[in-house]
């Protein structure tokens, strides 16, 4: 399969009006610029990174910034000015809408009114909202709608409830724990169970999921009875891959991820069907995509899963891109 054909499930736009708005309030996303950027320069980036089509979706911090109204109001902004992008090319283009959570009320209206009126592709999660992560009973009622409409969800990680480290950016390695807390709060509130029909994205490969995926075993064995427990240390051929398969129902992006020392510990976890080929573009710029580009074109993948994760898996995840 050509290059030219990969989906790229983990593509942020910054729309002009919120870029102003970001500026305004002095937030430096991931302890960095907000990046330059516009449909022209992303074809640009797609073309020379052989990449069809971008799921574009805003970043964090999102549009929350305590005050409700506010940000009912910037997410419907953001929205629709996506979905004019993606109107504009649909070949080349799809788009996660952005929702107000802690807000649950205003998540389920713009959630219905993106996903009915503006045909988004899917909807975008920041991993924590307010310091609650995804799996916060409060926002049991937005899971349900997502499960109802078996909608994609890619979750992105976002600013720690914590301070940060000085000489440390954020994306260094609080976005990673950040994903890896709201998986883990997902699988201990029994969200996981609860609600299947959701097909969640996780970014940067999960994360810290994959590489720790036997801690949370251990973390939700201390969740089960005695006689659980002992039947899973005298069965673990068996009970292992069992209570670790919850791990194979995320998707995971390899988005910034794609290295010799990332790529076996995703392998091991990920379904070979859930793992979506992803950038980060413009917040990773074209160099460095390039660099882990060339880096996973090196690892020695089969023809056939290098081709699913390139396209294939997301082309089951949005069929309007089947060719």
């Amino acid at each position: 399969m050509s290059r030219a054909q990969r989906i790229d499930t983990h593509q942020h736009l910054v729309p002009p009006d919120y870029a102003k708005w970001m500026h305004e309030k002095g937030v430096r996303p991931g302890g960095v610029d907000l990046p330059a950027w516009s449909p022209s320069a992303s074809l640009k980036f797609m073309d020379g990174h052989g990449i069809r089509t971008g799921i574009l979706s805003l970043s964090t911090p999102g549009v929350h910034f305590g005050d409700d109204a506010e940000a009912r109001r910037w997410a419907r902004d953001v929205n629709e000015y996506t979905a004019s992008v993606v109107a504009d090319r649909p070949d080349r283009f799809g788009f996660f809408a952005t929702l107000t959570l802690p807000d649950v009320d205003g998540a389920l209206a713009e959630a219905e009114y993106a996903l009915d009126t503006l045909h988004a592709d899917g909807i975008v999660l920041l991993a924590n909202n307010d310091g609650r992560y995804l799996g916060d009973p409060g926002f049991a009622p937005l899971l349900q709608f997502l499960h109802d409409r078996q909608a994609v969800v890619f979750i992105h990680p976002g600013e720690l409830p914590a301070p940060e480290v000085p000489g440390i950016p954020t994306f260094t390695a609080d976005f990673l724990l950040d994903t890896t807390r709201t998986a883990i709060s997902l699988i201990l509130s029994g969200a996981m169970a609860k609600y299947p029909g959701i097909k969640f994205i996780l970014a940067h490969a999960g994360g810290f999921v994959p590489y720790i995926s036997y801690r949370i075993l251990l973390t939700m064995m201390s969740t089960r009875n005695k006689a659980q427990q002992a039947w899973t240390l005298l069965d673990q051929k068996h009970q292992v891959p069992k209570q670790l398969a919850v791990l194979r129902q995320f998707y995971y992006d390899i988005a910034l991820s794609a290295s010799p020392a990332a790529l076996p510990s995703l392998l091991e976890v990920a379904d070979p069907d859930h793992i979506t080929y992803g950038s980060d573009y413009p917040f990773a710029p074209p160099p460095a995509v390039s660099f882990l580009n060339k880096t996973y074109e090196k690892y020695p993948l089969d023809d056939k899963l290098r081709a699913a994760i390139d396209r294939g898996n997301s082309e089951d995840l949005f069929p309007r891109l089947k060719s």
